[in-house]
């Protein structure tokens, strides 16, 4: 990557990038497959494109498809305390007060732990389903990267493992606690979200999308 651009004639925009953290401007210099292409203000990664991303990014995309529908609908944890045992998926977690005003504060958990990722993950295989086998983008396919990227603050899969993490090591000494298949299933649903993301380039996306036939 170049120097910063600190010019103030108008510039080519498909000639520059702009680093999404720290805002400074470049001379854009596509990397080769395998490299990578740094802010050199911030260290932030700017472009890493590899061979085959989007293939990988696909079979992901529909593995964490799968395990969320599974991790919502089977046994997530099986608590057995003074001799009454009960199972609970995430589903019946997330709409344990689904009753009067607190209704909608599980219907948030609800949309924020199950809908938010999985429709992350249909927009996904919706813009890169085309591009990968080499079709015209998807109808408002960029509308739909734009909305999967505003979203991913609000995908808190990642976070609610961490919740249950620590809300299992105050229930052990309480209750005897059984993982079910949802638990390992959301577990392995974290870090494919995790490996999604990085392997992902953003801007190889973008540059697919706003010029398909370049691409």
């Amino acid at each position: 990557m170049k120097d910063s651009v600190t010019t103030d004639s108008q510039l080519d925009l498909d000639k520059v990038i702009v680093c999404p953290q720290c805002d400074a401007v470049f001379q854009l210099v596509r990397p080769q497959h395998g490299e990578r292409a740094k802010c050199q203000r911030c260290h932030k990664v700017l472009i890493a494109p590899r061979r085959n991303a989007g293939l990988h990014i696909i079979a992901v995309a529909l593995s964490v498809m799968f395990l969320i529908i599974g991790a919502a609908i089977f046994p997530f944890l099986t608590i057995d305390a003074a001799g009454n045992k009960n199972a609970v998926s995430i589903l019946d977690a997330a709409l344990a007060f689904s009753g009067g005003p607190m209704i909608i504060l599980s219907l948030a958990t609800a949309a924020l732990i199950i809908l938010f990722p999985l429709f992350r993950v249909l927009l996904t295989l919706y813009v890169l389903v085309p591009v990968v086998l080499d079709r015209p983008p998807a109808r408002h396919a960029i509308r739909a990267f734009r909305l999967s990227e505003a979203m991913r603050p609000w995908s808190m899969a990642e976070i609610f493992a961490i919740g249950c993490a620590v809300a299992l090591v105050k229930v052990a000494d309480l209750a005897h606690v059984g993982f079910g298949p949802a638990f390992w299933m959301f577990g392995i649903l974290v870090v494919l979200v995790i490996a999604q993301d990085s392997f992902m380039c953003k801007w190889s996306v973008w540059n697919s999308l706003e010029h398909p036939k370049r691409s």
